[in-house]
């Protein structure tokens, strides 16, 4: 990747004006109380995404099922660590209940690692997109998963929970994945191969990765590859910001020519839609991805 492509991290923290985005705090406060009214999570609050003002203003978000606490520590996220609790059955009814209060068509359902649980939470996926398919006929669901540590019968369960987007994060390049704790580069790629396997014939699979952290274009470009090697339909490239001090450092701020650069790579590689931007997140607009 060229230079002139990207703005270096400067000491004073100042983001480029293409990332000073501005926050609508009204329309996040009615819906953080209409979430916290029936008692569910969002991806969008614990992993602080910079998009929440604009996606909650259109009633749009990511629930976040089987708790809010993540047992990996990767160094780039948000989502607290620790001990989870035990599955909660009663968020099967809650997430239904969010989706019909918000009126969506197009759903998107996400959780923490849990590496605690035997099936890392797939039935608990499957329940819930099951529910409101069930509920809700005409709402489409697209499950964003963690890896179950690459277990063939879950993956099986997710891919087979009516979904009709399967969602895999790859996140960055080969030569950085220190920052994935108790990720697998190869893993991740078999997890979205298998997923494309097992689903039904008219499901998609769909993947994520940030850029920012010090990654090539060549890196980039060869990750682009390998997910249309496994089958990968579906692809969202976006800026990677540190939630806090805390975090990875940001290590330059790619311009949006390359992403759109970006872009044009990945569809003559033959994902049938990228989303490539500084804003894009895997779940941001995800109903645009199947024309809704």
């Amino acid at each position: 990747m060229t230079m002139r492509e990207h703005i270096k991290n400067s000491d004073n923290g100042r983001k480029p004006e293409w990332l000073r985005k501005k926050l609508n705090f009204g329309a996040q406060k009615e819906m953080d109380q209409l979430l916290n009214d029936v008692g569910i999570h969002t991806i969008c609050q614990e992993a602080k995404c910079p998009n929440i003002s604009e996606c909650f203003s259109k009633k749009n978000a990511t629930f976040l099922i089987l708790g809010r606490i993540c047992t990996r520590r990767c160094s780039y996220c948000n989502v607290e660590t620790g001990k989870p609790g035990s599955v909660n059955k009663d968020e099967i009814e809650q997430v239904t209940t969010s989706v019909k209060a918000l009126g969506l068509k197009y759903v998107v359902i996400t959780s923490p690692a849990r590496d605690d649980l035997k099936d890392g939470g797939a039935q608990q996926f499957y329940e819930v997109t099951q529910n409101i398919l069930k509920e809700l006929p005409d709402t489409k669901v697209e499950l964003l998963i963690p890896d179950f540590q690459g277990d063939m019968n879950s993956l099986k369960i997710a891919a087979q929970s009516g979904a009709v987007v399967l969602g895999h994060n790859m996140e960055t390049v080969p030569s950085l994945y220190k920052i994935r704790k108790a990720a697998n580069y190869k893993r991740s790629l078999q997890v979205l191969r298998k997923l494309k396997t097992l689903a039904p014939k008219n499901a998609k699979t769909k993947s994520a990765i940030m850029v920012g952290l010090g990654e090539t274009e060549e890196e980039v470009v060869q990750v682009m590859k390998d997910l249309r090697d496994v089958g990968c339909d579906y692809l969202s490239i976006g800026q990677y910001l540190a939630p806090s001090n805390e975090f990875t450092k940001v290590k330059e701020y790619v311009k949006p020519s390359q992403f759109n650069r970006y872009k044009d790579i990945a569809l003559e590689l033959g994902f049938e839609y990228v989303h490539s931007s500084p804003y894009t997140r895997s779940s941001y607009l995800a109903h645009e991805y199947v024309g809704e």
